[in-house]
């Protein structure tokens, strides 16, 4: 389980942005990882705060991201494998309560839990 703690900042000019408490503060750097269908994304900047009980997140989304549907972002603690949080775009034809935002979310869930497992059966053997 992470310590780790996941703050929505704000969403603005194509990048998502966040603080991220928790850390210990010896200066290590969290291990984040972000995907998007399954694939990291490399557009990630963790900035430390200035009195090392925080860091500053900003995740920019790559333009192939912005497209008509639900487009859904992890955000793990690499190091614990933990799931800290998540958002989700969603364009074109949007209906009110949009099921397909949670769907994906899940689906995103669902490979992370699969590659844990797997990770587990390897381990074990």
């Amino acid at each position: 389980m992470s310590d780790l703690t996941l703050t929505k900042i704000r969403l603005r000019n194509g990048a998502w942005e966040g603080r991220i408490t928790g850390a210990p503060t010896t200066g290590k750097r969290p291990d984040i990882r972000v995907t998007y269908l399954d694939q990291i994304l490399e557009e990630v900047e963790l900035i430390e705060g200035g009195d090392s009980s925080y860091w500053d997140i900003k995740i920019t989304i790559p333009q192939h991201a912005i497209a008509d549907g639900v487009q859904t972002f992890l955000i793990l603690d690499h190091e614990t494998d933990t799931k800290l949080g998540d958002f989700s775009l969603i364009a074109g034809e949007a209906v009110s309560d949009d099921l397909r935002a949670e769907v994906e979310l899940l689906r995103a869930e669902l490979d992370m839990l699969k590659r844990a497992f797997r990770r587990h059966c390897l381990e074990t053997m």
